[in-house]
This record gives C-alpha cells, structure tokens and sequence, in this order.
C-alpha cells in the first residue's frame, strides 16, 4: 500500500504567502491614495458631529484606511501584480512622453484638489469614470488660464452685450453668451487629419477659429470658464459640444426671457431652448457650433458620457 506523504496545510500556506514586509508598504500606500478621496466624500455627506478637535472626522478617516488596509491585504497578491502592470505601463507612458508618472501625479492631485472644494465630492469621481474620448488631452487643451483665452474673452463681452442693463444676477451668464456669440459667429469647421484626432488648444484654435466639433468645445469650454463661468462637454454619438451651467429652474425661466426678448432675439424667434437637468438638478444649456443662439438644437439627444469642469 502506497503512502502519501501527509501534507501540513498551514504550513504550506503560510510558505505561499509574501515574506517580504515591501508588500505591506505597497498596501498601505495604496490604501491611503484610496482614503483620501472616499474620506472627502463622507465628510461632505456626513452630518458634522462637533466633536472637539474634529474626532469624529479623525475617527472617520482612521476606519476608512483600517477597512480598505485590510480588504486589501486579502487580495495583496493579485494587486501587487496588477500594480506592478500599471507601473510598467506608466514607465512606458513617460517614455513616449503619452501619459506617465507625471501626469498621473498631476491628475490625482487635480483631483484631490477640486474634491475637497466641490459640495457634491462624489460627481468628480462619476465624472472621471464616465467613459469620455480623449479625456485627459481635452482637459490639458482648456487653458482657461492662459492670458490669450482671457483677454479674447474679455474681448468678446465689451463687444457684445455690453450695454445690456438689470441683471445684474445674470450677469457672468451674459457675458458667457457674449462668449458664444463671437465664437459662432467666427468659428470654421474643419475635420481632422484622416489619421486620427487632432486635439487643438484653446490658444491655437484663437488664430484661425478653426477645428472640428472638440476644437471648438475646447474653445468655448476654456474662454467660458475664464470670465467665471462653468462649462461642460457632453460627449454624444460622434459628437462633443459644450454647455454652460445656468443653475435652477428658476434661473432657466430668466435666463429663457433674456435670450428670446434681450438677448437673440431674431435668432431665437419662434424656437425652443434646449437644455439638460443632471442627477442634481442643475440646468445646463447647449452652446454648440451648430447653434444660432444659446440653447439651440442638439445635434443628438443621447449623452453618453459628460466632462464637467469645475
């Protein structure tokens, strides 16, 4: 009779686990990237207890790394090599200068950044997962702070609709129609090389006013956003084009009376303003190139995914 050799199961699993401590660090790392942003969210949705010295928040941040440390360390062998991937790939990413250490550092702190100022934390989140083309190159492209984008807006609002007295509420959302309306009025289409996506710049698509439909939503994004206003990209079938963000339903009625009676007049007669209410509310209108006046027709109705800069 033949005999097995008797095999110590907590032996063998004990020599199948990771020795060495650098898997713990790895973890605990991660853990701690992951913390942040979900510790943001619980504190801008969680009621505010008072405790002395904020305790509860310090509570709250405390449980949240112990949880996901050890959810964590339970799959550590799966993640170190899923992480071990992506470091190779970001490795490769810088090489070819496409995305790499750098931006990934940058995006993480952008993110953080305008977490911790949003009162709805978790839309940055949903927005960053939203399927959206060429996300990261878009966003680069909105050089809302470059001086060209701005004074050319600024430009835009002492030649249109200057005089307009008030409402003095509307004031930032007068001078962003002012915004679309010389960008219109300008704008030339252009397709892209047949190899591909060319994504311009805000201060390159100001010398010619030229582009695709991303060329001018980076356009219009970038120059909306740098006199106050807050855009977004909807990003629909073989199609981007931005929106501003007008605010309650209440602000559409105003807003709806300044464009067809103050506003755009003759090119808004007898139409409809179209326009979107999000998961909070929110109103937003269309400024795409296709439009004669702020919320003319969509292109497509369906969204399939929405770019929100905040």
């Amino acid at each position: 009779m033949i005999k097995f050799p008797k095999i110590d199961f907590p032996q063998l699993k004990s020599k199948l686990q990771v020795k060495s401590p650098w898997d713990r660090i790895i973890i605990m790392v991660l853990s701690l990237l992951i913390t942040i942003p979900v510790f943001i969210i619980l504190h801008q949705n969680l009621i505010d207890l008072k405790w002395a010295f904020n305790l509860d928040r310090v509570f709250i941040f405390i449980l949240v790394f112990v949880v996901l440390f050890f959810l964590l360390m339970l799959l550590r062998t799966i993640i170190i090599i899923c992480i071990v991937i992506y470091l190779l790939v970001l490795f490769y990413g810088s090489v070819i200068g496409n995305y790499g250490f750098t931006e990934i550092s940058e995006d993480y702190n952008s993110m953080i950044y305008t977490m911790s100022d949003n009162p709805f934390p978790q839309d940055i989140i949903v927005a960053k997962l939203l399927p959206f083309p060429n996300k990261t190159k878009i966003i680069n492209a909105i050089e809302y702070q470059d001086p060209k984008v701005r004074n050319f807006a600024i430009m835009s609002t002492t030649k249109h609709f200057k005089k307009v007295k008030g409402y003095s509420d509307y004031r930032t959302i007068i001078q962003c129609f002012a915004v679309f309306k010389e960008i219109n009025n300008r704008w030339n289409y252009v397709n892209d090389p047949k190899e591909g996506d060319y994504i311009a710049t805000a201060s390159e698509s100001l010398e010619y006013f030229s582009g695709d439909c991303d060329d001018h939503s980076i356009l219009m994004a970038a120059a909306v956003r740098s006199i106050g206003g807050t855009p977004r990209l909807i990003h629909t079938k073989g199609h981007i084009y931005p929106e501003i963000l007008i605010g309650s339903l209440i602000d559409l009625e105003k807003v709806n009376y300044l464009i067809k009676n103050v506003l755009f007049v003759k090119e808004s007669k007898g139409k409809i303003i179209h326009y979107h209410i999000d998961e909070r509310g929110q109103v937003w209108m269309n400024l795409d190139y296709t439009a004669k006046y702020p919320g003319g027709p969509f292109m497509y109705e369906e969204i399939l995914g929405a770019l929100t800069l905040n």
